[in-house]
């Protein structure tokens, strides 16, 4: 199990920094083209599975550290540990949400590209510290279990 905390940790951090580096250069090397179909960069069509599977990873490995916190945990732990659960909760119903209306835009018209622009940003800013700090936590504690 320590090998396992300790491997997903480093794939939750680098998909932390690839998703975070891509959000911030994006801008300086896309020229965006509102009249195109998509007019965002081919990369997120690569970057999105691997966030969603960073969000199951996610979800269960949290979910696993929420459950080992018990009356000798501390309260910081309590914090920490249902921070990241309920947080990765949060990033999944609107990642999914949003990828789900892309997936089917044709007819999912219920919000305009303005809203989904927006909730993407909040999802790309959201992920990489969630990620971060759970693989962190996964790489710090996979020696001592």
């Amino acid at each position: 199990m320590q090998s396992l905390n300790k491997t997903i940790g480093v794939i939750l951090i680098l998909i932390a920094a690839g998703v975070a580096i891509h959000t911030v250069i994006e801008p300086l090397y896309h020229t965006s083209d509102p009249n195109s179909d998509n007019p965002h960069s081919s990369v997120w069509g690569i970057i999105n599975p691997i966030s969603a599977i960073s969000l199951i990873l996610g979800l269960i490995f949290s979910y696993i550290r929420i459950n080992k916190v018990g009356d000798n945990s501390s309260i910081q732990e309590f914090i920490a540990a249902n921070t990241l659960f309920y947080g990765f909760m949060f990033a999944a119903i609107i990642f999914f949400w949003n990828w789900f209306g892309i997936l089917n835009a044709k007819t999912f018209t219920a919000v305009g590209d303005e809203s989904r622009s927006t909730v993407w940003i909040i999802f790309d800013a959201t992920l990489p510290l969630l990620n971060g700090a759970l693989g962190a936590h996964l790489l710090r504690n996979s020696g001592g279990e």
